[in-house]
Parts: C-alpha cells; sequence; structure tokens
C-alpha cells in the first residue's frame, strides 16, 4: 500500500515536472521570438497621392466627382470656366489667318522682285522684299505656336484624372477660383498600396530583400501577404543636428539606457483580401517568415 502510493506520488511528479519543463521551454521561445523575431507592431499603410491642380487659372464651372469617389485614368475631375480660353482659340486662328495672309503676300512679291533685272529693282530693295518674306514667316510660327497654346489652354480647362484612384479629402466646389499650380484635389492611386515597417535596427539581421511578410491591419484578423521590396539606407540622426556655422551639434548628453532605431522596411503586397478596406495611414503588425540560408541571397538591397 505504501509503495502503490509512492508510486504515484513520483508518478504526479515526474508529470507536473515535465508540464512545467514544456512550459519553460515554450516561454523560452516565445521570449527569443519576442526579442529577436523579425516582426514590428509600427506598421504603416502606404500609397501613392497625386495631388490633382489646374495647368490654367479661372472659376471652377462644374465637379462631376464626389468625395471618395473611384475615378478611372481620363475621367473628368473638374472643369474650369473655358470661354476665356475658347476666345483666345479664335483670336489665335484670325491671327493665325492674317499671318498666312502677310506671308503669301510677301512672298510672291519677293519671287516676283527676284525675276526682275537689277536695272529695275535695286539690289538693296530686293535684298529687302527677301528680308520682309523672312520675317513674315516668322511671324506665320509664332502665330502657329499661339494657336496650339491656345488650344493646349482650352484642352487643360478640363481636368482629368490621370490614375485609376480614389478622391480623397475632396473640398472642391463650382465657384471656387483654381489657380495654376495650387493642389485642389488628392487622388489615392488605386493599385499602389503597400507597408512600410519600421523595423528595429537590432532585427533587421534576419530581414531580407525577397522574404515573405505577413500584414495584419489593427482590428483586422485576416493576414494579408507580402514581400520586402526594399530596407532604407538612412534615417535622421537627432543627436547631430547641424548648428548655424554648419558644423556638427553633437548632443553632450548620453543616456545609459539607448532604444533601438527603427529602419523603414517597404513591404510589396501580393494578395489582398477582396473585403479588406485598405487606406493610407492604416496601423499594422508585419511579420518577416524566416529568410533562405544567405548564400542563396544576392544581397541586401
Amino acid at each position: 500500500m505504501v509503495v502503490s502510493m509512492s508510486l504515484k506520488a513520483l508518478g504526479r511528479f515526474v508529470v507536473t515536472l515535465f508540464v512545467v519543463g514544456v512550459a519553460a521551454y515554450l516561454g523560452y521561445r516565445l521570449w527569443l521570438n519576442y526579442m529577436d523575431g523579425a516582426w514590428t507592431r509600427d506598421g504603416r499603410v502606404r500609397a501613392d497621392v497625386v495631388q490633382i491642380t489646374a495647368d490654367v487659372s479661372g472659376r471652377v464651372t462644374s465637379v462631376p466627382v464626389h468625395d471618395n469617389a473611384f475615378v478611372h485614368q481620363g475621367d473628368v475631375l473638374f472643369t474650369v470656366d473655358p470661354d476665356r480660353y475658347q476666345l483666345a482659340v479664335t483670336n489665335a486662328r484670325a491671327a493665325l489667318a492674317g499671318a498666312e495672309a502677310e506671308w503669301s503676300m510677301r512672298e510672291q512679291q519677293a519671287k516676283r522682285r527676284a525675276k526682275l533685272d537689277s536695272e529695275v529693282v535695286s539690289q538693296e530693295n530686293n535684298h529687302d522684299t527677301h528680308q520682309a518674306a523672312v520675317v513674315a514667316k516668322a511671324r506665320l510660327d509664332q502665330a502657329r505656336a499661339a494657336l496650339d497654346l491656345a488650344e493646349l489652354n482650352l484642352h487643360r480647362a478640363t481636368v482629368r484624372s490621370p490614375v485609376d484612384g480614389y478622391v480623397t479629402n475632396f473640398l472642391l466646389r463650382p465657384g471656387d477660383y483654381a489657380a495654376v499650380g495650387a493642389p485642389k484635389m488628392a487622388i489615392v492611386a488605386a493599385h499602389s498600396f503597400w507597408v512600410y515597417g519600421y523595423f528595429e535596427e537590432t532585427r533587421l539581421k534576419k530581414v531580407w530583400v525577397g522574404d515573405t511578410a505577413e500584414i495584419t491591419l489593427m482590428g483586422d484578423t485576416q493576414p494579408i501577404k507580402g514581400r520586402v521590396a526594399s530596407i532604407a539606407y538612412a534615417i535622421a540622426d537627432r543627436d547631430n543636428p547641424v548648428a548655424a556655422d554648419l558644423t556638427a551639434n553633437v548632443n553632450p548628453v548620453f543616456n545609459w539606457v539607448r532604444l533601438a532605431s527603427r529602419i523603414p522596411v517597404r513591404i510589396a503586397l501580393e494578395d489582398v483580401p477582396a473585403d479588406v478596406h485598405l487606406a493610407a495611414g492604416m496601423t499594422c503588425t508585419v511579420v518577416v517568415q524566416p529568410h533562405t540560408p544567405a548564400s542563396e541571397k544576392s544581397g541586401r538591397k
């Protein structure tokens, strides 16, 4: 009876010791993964944002799009009052017609005088007539260029989307004044989304270009597949700003506790679930999968 109880106690002790050992091992592995794993919670969804500006100035007459609307490349975004530019085209066409008539007249005069004997028309007069024809041809070229410019301005009075994308932060209304070069709206390019993962410098040794990555958006459990596209080569050095005399302004204070700098790693998205809504600026977690041996890598580029 005593032997049986001793065996049971020994069995419970062994089982307990085994469970504690497994838990300790798993805890150790989790700790190593937490401290040295190639992951970061400091990730941001990014996208190419195209600023839309007017190439000609004027009052906005129509705005056929609305906030957060999807637009295709070539769709009309807004129209600047085209009346003055249509008048400019009409005026340029009239100027071109006058320049063509003058050049035709000067050219014919030069040809006729060139055929006359030098005793009838002096060489100087003949030269002046030829030069007048050259000047008339130059004015004709100027008139053609002015017409081309007027037609270009009329064409660009209608502002179209340069990319497929989403209209964002839209505040433009009919009646607003559009100045040349002043942004009037922004479009997020639909096919340009990517992720910046800000990895601690101590974790970069496990991150290589071409590694697969898994992105999880904050508030969403669906993983998004990606791949490491590039690793940044520089970040700002806040401890070494440039002084007024352009010398190094070194911070004299050195803290014993030094935080690891974070290096941007660009992640290209490869498989985005259809029901996942991506927006530039979203926060996400990035986990880079274990990379292949370094001998199979071309290098960190």
